[in-house]
């Protein structure tokens, strides 16, 4: 880094320790306001200490596996774009030169009026 260069504020490693201690020192502070808060719950197991940080936790456990899951049908190859722009495999109706669609420039300058 050259001397002309300004440091901005989470470059400096200590200050980087001084937002994680804070964050740690709140959630400290979490932690024992659920021993002395009282809650009015609906069931039991709410009441338990640490509850909600488990359901919480459990809750973002159960989003990464469904979002793995989903992953496996909703990816695509790597070269998917690429093969787009070399005429692989475009759909129907569209420049693959340009991606525009098959519509010609009078059309697109009505800009959907068509449609009114």
């Amino acid at each position: 880094m050259s001397t002309g260069d300004k440091q901005d504020f989470f470059d400096k490693p200590e200050n980087i320790q001084r937002i994680l201690r804070t964050f740690y020192a709140i959630c400290a502070l979490l932690v024992l306001a659920d021993f002395v808060v009282h809650r009015h719950t609906e069931h039991g197991w709410e009441g338990l200490p640490g509850f909600y940080p488990l359901y919480g936790f459990a809750g973002c456990v159960i989003l990464v596996i469904i979002a793995k899951w989903m992953r496996k049908f909703l990816m695509r190859p790597e070269d998917y774009y690429d093969r787009l722009e070399l005429g692989g495999d475009a759909p129907s109706g569209v420049n693959v030169s340009t991606g525009a669609g098959s519509r010609s420039p009078e059309e697109g300058m009505r800009g959907g009026q068509e449609h009114v």
